[in-house]
């Protein structure tokens, strides 16, 4: 692939790109920055995981909130896995120019191969994102565990509520981080659009986007968690 192949794409290619880029961009702030008066499921948890941390530490034995942690961090491990099967996978049919091309001819694609290897490297690249969230989130959740281990039994002990609290912030980062690789993941089966020209990228991009802002701000999840 050289510079040439890239200039050479087209205005409707470049501004399905730039769509994808801004509605990837501005819908990753909104969750994470909503309004006041509307907040998203992201921010919604963060509170109840502040209050995980505050039952934790009267809670005993402790063996629950051990095991929901443990479950967490096979979630991201789980998820980053799978992002470095895809992201093998896609490699290998770049470097296949027998296979791509077969691909080409299957679904009607272009016949410039260089075009496609670009359009699959779009994906590659949320998926690579993704992959790179998934391991923080992992590791921060084992941060977390160690904190959470560090709560002094006695819950009137005048660092238990202090480390509890500490534990709670890094839980909040470690979720916000594996929800950034979920939208990447999201973005990048919406990438997999661009193969059938930009018409097909832009609305693919649109239709994830309304999916991610439905499932945060107008989900029936949503109404559970506002329920006091």
């Amino acid at each position: 692939m050289t510079v040439d192949h890239i200039i050479a794409l087209s205005a409707p290619d470049l501004l399905a790109l730039l769509v994808i880029g801004l509605l990837w961009a501005v819908s990753g702030w909104l969750i994470e920055h909503p309004p006041a008066s509307r907040p998203s499921v992201s921010v919604l948890m963060q509170d109840y995981r502040r209050d995980w941390m505050r039952q934790f530490l009267t809670r005993q034995p402790r063996i629950f909130d051990a095991t929901l942690i443990d479950s967490l961090r096979q979630g991201t491990a789980f998820f980053a896995s799978t992002c470095m099967i895809a992201i093998g996978g896609g490699v290998a049919l770049i470097g296949n120019s027998d296979r791509l091309r077969g691909l080409t001819e299957d679904f009607a694609l272009p016949a410039d191969t260089f075009q496609v290897e670009l359009k699959i490297i779009l994906s590659l690249a949320f998926l690579a994102n993704a992959l790179l969230k998934f391991v923080w989130a992992h590791r921060l959740f084992g941060y977390c565990s160690i904190l959470m281990a560090a709560v002094p039994n006695d819950h009137a002990d005048p660092q238990a509520g202090h480390r509890a609290m500490q534990a709670a912030d890094i839980n909040i980062t470690a979720a916000k981080n594996f929800n950034r690789g979920l939208r990447s993941v999201y973005f990048a089966l919406a990438a997999l659009g661009w193969l059938f020209g930009p018409v097909a990228l832009a609305a693919a991009a649109l239709a994830c986007t309304v999916v991610l802002m439905r499932r945060e701000f107008a989900s029936q999840s949503r109404d559970v968690m506002l329920r006091r």
